[in-house]
């Protein structure tokens, strides 16, 4: 099972939009040095929805590379077509990706049943571990605490990445699902409370600026020391509301351009950070402790 600090990868791009190739490189060595412990490779945050098959599959399979079994790589591979869903899986599969994190279906609003048999195809049609995804808030389809129990039944699937922010659903979830199945916070806000409860770890966009600290505030809530992890995460508050004072991930770019580790580029509709949100996101590092 993997634990700890799983960061939700930018993607990073050059001002015309296209893959950086090499910057790419150069995130994947930032994270190993600073002890990530995971990478999503073409999440949310790596701007899955406005790349094309080819880049997807090719992002994959350049982390994939660049990671070396050095760190493991968990691949984005939902759509909201189960046929899309199934060969991007099968293609993260075949780039040996070590997991894939699958996002609910978005736009068509699927019925709990629908997810279910959704899932569950994906499951049956290709053999590697396969976390689900369920972010509400961005999909406009939220999986029930039941149908995650279903699904913890199926062959393959291992896991969760539950991004509601609602600390009550890690009891519920685990209240359906064995001590094998993991159950990860994908809401940096309150991964902390999330770990101290018994969650394995955070699938987070903070960790992108933050790593050490991410890694090190996760590790410690796991391991049920309460009192380094409030501390930790206290330097970290102001990261997690201001990533997110426009769209993900706008700000987490942004910020990690301002480190140098990239350059400006991001695609439509997506815009650059707003440079009166500037300020804020730059007052933020600089509490957490980043220059």
């Amino acid at each position: 099972m993997i634990q700890g600090s799983i960061v939700a990868l930018v993607t990073p791009m050059d001002a015309s939009g296209a893959v950086d190739r090499q910057s790419l490189q150069k995130l994947v060595e930032f994270h190993v040095a600073e002890g990530t412990d995971a990478l999503v490779a073409v999440g949310t945050t790596g701007e899955s929805a406005t790349l094309d098959e080819h880049e997807h599959c090719q992002v994959i399979q350049w982390v994939v590379e660049f990671a070396a079994g050095r760190i493991p790589v968990i691949a984005g591979t939902g759509a909201n077509s189960t046929a899309e869903a199934i060969n991007l899986t099968r293609r993260a599969r075949d780039a040996k990706a070590d997991a894939c994190l699958i996002v609910t279906p978005y736009y068509n609003k699927p019925t709990q049943e629908g997810l279910y048999l959704h899932y569950k195809a994906i499951a049956e049609a290709v053999a590697i571990p396969q976390i689900l995804y369920n972010v509400p808030g961005r999909t406009a389809c939220d999986m029930l605490p039941e149908t995650i129990g279903r699904l913890a039944q199926v062959d393959n699937i291992v896991g969760v990445k539950e991004a509601t922010g609602d600390l009550s659903r890690y009891q519920a979830i685990r209240a359906l699902t064995g001590a094998d199945f993991a159950i990860y916070s994908g809401d940096d806000a309150s991964s902390r409370e999330f770990c101290l409860l018994g969650g394995n770890g955070s699938i987070t966009v903070t960790g992108n600026v933050a790593p050490k600290q991410v890694h090190d505030m996760i590790m410690a809530a796991i391991q049920g020391d309460a009192d380094t992890a409030l501390a930790i995460d206290a330097q970290l508050a102001g990261l997690h509301k201001m990533l997110f004072v426009q769209s993900n991930p706008i700000p987490v770019k942004w910020a990690v351009a301002e480190m140098a580790l990239m350059g400006k580029g991001i695609r439509l509709p997506l815009t650059w950070l707003s440079q009166d949100c500037e300020d804020v996101v730059r007052t933020a590092m600089h509490q957490a402790g980043i220059i």
